[in-house]
């Protein structure tokens, strides 16, 4: 018999809530399953209705912020009651606020470098947006949230830990790194908020989730909210949670199954261009780039082109962010340019097109913007803009998502009526990947070179192997798992080295990070030049090993090791 069953009000349809799994850790007081009543409850439409308090109700209402989301509104209840939850919901359904609000209301002052809560998320840039997103009701009722994650220098995290933090958001490298450094104890940490679990363990950060989860308080509530509740995150539910309630909103896929995809093949230099092009005949657009940078500087060129756009990623201010968002669903700008993280808190209603003017790595990334039209039945249209190396990847991409649209040159009439839905049976014959490849791989040719034939047949298997990524002028204080952090937003990370000077054992302020499949290319472009606590970096391919250097480590060990790497990065920028 199930331990507990919810009727939902038609706010939530959709919405299943079960229970998962005999407790393991007796941390959380609970009744047994067999103890456990069956009740039905009406979950509440306004945020007045779910217990909150009244400081958190009026910040919201604030923000006009009155109607609590699925998620919300399923999952706030049990958290105040104190129990475990494991909430299935996609990126964009509100899981900020559905774990932050009752943390916060429940969470207890802290001591000094012993946080009372903790909250983890697999990227610095989802870590400050949760950071920026609870700091005004934090501020309500008198507690304190702070951030801290790598690529900054630790004075600063270091001492808001001195003063006391009430709600510590952080990613696992960074704190990892505190905790050896005696900066942080878990102990009393008796509230944990997981984000992005399966996110976590794509970028292979479970293990040291577990670790962290090892030092926190023994009898604690944890909360963990993840795109998907199997794999390795159901072995986490299993081993960390007690008697968890589940709840399963909406999947991305519901809301992006009726829009028409468009996969088109065109010049790198020539995307701005196209991109402009859709936003003139497709109405109101999200358009979604890699990063900060790239959202900032698309705006302007849009802006160039007349086309009014305005950019919102992590870097903004939630001030900014929230004036971003008003000129966008009030008409005054044609196209939001956006960020991954920065697009997850956006509910925006009658969104005509999404642009993938940087297309994401994998089919999670590609639900999750897509899903931002064509919601509640009605139109709307996905547009990638693919450059020839982004190809396999793309059709691999395909796959995964039972979507069969073939890569083809611009075409911007009939954006709503032309593309292909997922799992979209009628129209051209479905083919197996293989004979896609083939079949497309003269024309593909043909469009990127103007009828010329390209001889570059291995391009695209070299790179699906692992390739090796110099990194130079990081900051001293910067960590191989902070590095890893920051490239596993584009792809597979193997390993990350930071080369130390043999005798201090001080960073010599440049790395090599191994990067699997084509993202190593996508790293080095969004990188290069880009800036890490005040620094420029250099990111470059590193140049392969010779049988000279490969001696010359044997003989001089780590010292002589480190100089040659570095030789070949200077010899590497003739």
């Amino acid at each position: 018999m199930e331990a507990s069953v919810y009727l939902a009000s038609p706010v939530v349809k959709g919405l299943v809530i079960h229970p998962v799994g005999p407790p393991l850790r007796p941390h959380c007081d609970t009744m047994s399953r067999q103890e456990q009543p069956v009740t039905t409850q009406t979950i509440a439409t306004s945020f007045a209705q779910l217990g909150l308090p009244d400081q958190f109700v009026r910040s919201l209402a604030k923000r006009d912020i009155v109607e609590p989301f699925p998620v919300q509104a399923a999952t706030i209840p049990d958290l105040l009651a104190g129990r475990d939850v494991a909430a299935k919901a996609p990126t964009g359904s509100g899981k900020t606020l559905a774990f932050g609000l009752p943390l916060l209301a429940m969470v207890e002052r802290a001591a000094k470098n012993r946080p009372s809560s903790l909250i983890l998320a697999p990227t610095r840039e989802l870590a400050e947006q949760i950071k920026e997103e609870l700091a005004p009701l934090a501020k309500s009722v008198g507690k304190y949230v702070h951030a801290v994650y790598g690529g900054v220098s630790y004075g600063p995290q270091k001492a808001a830990l001195r003063r006391g933090v009430d709600v510590l958001v952080a990613t696992p490298g960074r704190l990892e790194d505190l905790i050896q450094q005696g900066a942080v104890r878990l102990d009393q940490a008796n509230i944990v908020a997981i984000d992005e679990a399966d996110r976590m363990a794509d970028m292979g950060f479970l293990p040291a989730v577990r670790r962290i989860l090892d030092l926190t308080a023994k009898r604690r509530q944890t909360m963990l909210f993840s795109a998907t509740l199997d794999g390795d995150v159901a072995v986490l539910v299993r081993d960390y949670q007690s008697d968890p309630i589940r709840h399963e909103a909406p999947s991305a896929e519901a809301e992006a199954i009726d829009a028409r995809h468009h996969f088109w093949l065109v010049q790198r230099s020539d995307r701005v261009e196209h991109a402009a092009d859709v936003v003139a005949s497709g109405g109101r657009t999200i358009v979604f780039t890699r990063t900060r940078h790239g959202a900032d500087r698309l705006a302007k060129q849009l802006d160039r082109l007349g086309i009014k756009a305005v950019a919102i990623h992590g870097g903004r201010s939630q001030g900014q962010r929230n004036r971003a968002l008003k000129e966008f669903t009030t008409g005054r700008v044609q196209a939001l340019i956006a960020t991954d993280v920065a697009a997850r808190g956006i509910h925006v209603d009658a969104v005509e097109t999404v642009v993938h003017f940087d297309p994401p790595n994998d089919h999670k990334d590609y639900l999750h913007r897509s899903g931002r039209t064509a919601r509640a039945g009605a139109a709307g249209s996905v547009v990638s803009l693919l450059t020839s190396d982004q190809q396999r990847g793309a059709r691999r991409m395909q796959e995964e998502l039972d979507l069969w649209a073939p890569i083809v040159p611009p075409h911007t009439d009939k954006l709503s009526e032309g593309g292909h839905r997922i799992g979209e049976r009628s129209g051209p014959k479905r083919m197996n990947h293989k004979s896609t490849k083939t079949s497309n791989k003269n024309d593909d040719r043909a469009v990127r070179n103007g009828g010329r034939r390209d001889h570059s047949t291995n391009a695209a298997a070299a790179k699906a192997s692992t390739q090796s990524v110099y990194v130079s002028n990081i900051p001293w204080e910067t960590t191989a798992e902070d590095l890893k952090e920051l490239f596993a937003q584009y792809g597979k990370v193997a390993d990350a080295t930071i080369v130390t000077d043999r005798r201090s054992g001080y960073s010599r302020g440049f790395a090599f990070v191994e990067m699997t499949g084509s993202g190593s290319q996508e790293a080095i472009q969004a990188l290069n030049g880009s800036n890490l606590g005040g620094r420029e970096l250099t990111v470059r391919p590193a140049r392969p090993r010779t049988k000279q250097s490969d001696s010359n480590r044997s003989r001089n060990g780590q010292t002589k090791k480190a100089h040659n790497r570095t030789g070949r990065g200077r010899s590497g920028n003739r």
